[in-house]
């Protein structure tokens, strides 16, 4: 495995080493995080008319734990293609992930017409399932 690793950061610098910033052009990154799931009111929606000797109104504070999500994202050099929230309940596998990266084609489309793009993105196990590397 290291040597395929070797191999592919070889072709990837004598790439950048041919097209220079055209190839940094090319580069679709792609990244993931839990992030804190939550509404909190804006000033305009929690307010309220009320009588000047009336009590003020108990504020609960929103407890940014209270739920969290996955968050997945993925741009090219000038803005993001695509981002997507993960269902609660819903795990990443390799179907999901082959899924998520259909989605990105067809977006990418829109963005990118003429270039042909090189996906950076983390290695975790259903990123690498044999289901994914099959064209």
């Amino acid at each position: 495995m290291k040597a395929q690793t070797k191999d592919m950061c070889t072709q990837l610098l004598e790439l950048y080493n041919a097209e220079g910033e055209a190839f940094l052009q090319r580069i679709l990154t792609g990244d993931k995080s839990w992030v804190h799931h939550y509404d909190p009111e804006c000033k305009a929606q929690s307010m309220e008319y009320r009588h000047k000797t009336s009590p003020s109104p108990r504020k609960f504070k929103v407890v940014a734990s209270a739920r969290k999500v996955l968050f997945t994202i993925f741009w090219v050099i000038e803005r993001v293609v695509h981002m997507e929230f993960l269902e609660q309940g819903q795990t990443v596998n390799s179907e999901r992930y082959i899924s998520t990266l259909g989605v990105l084609k067809l977006r990418l489309r829109g963005v990118r017409h003429d270039k042909d793009s090189i996906l950076q993105h983390d290695n975790p196990c259903p990123h690498t399932s044999r289901q994914l590397r099959t064209p």
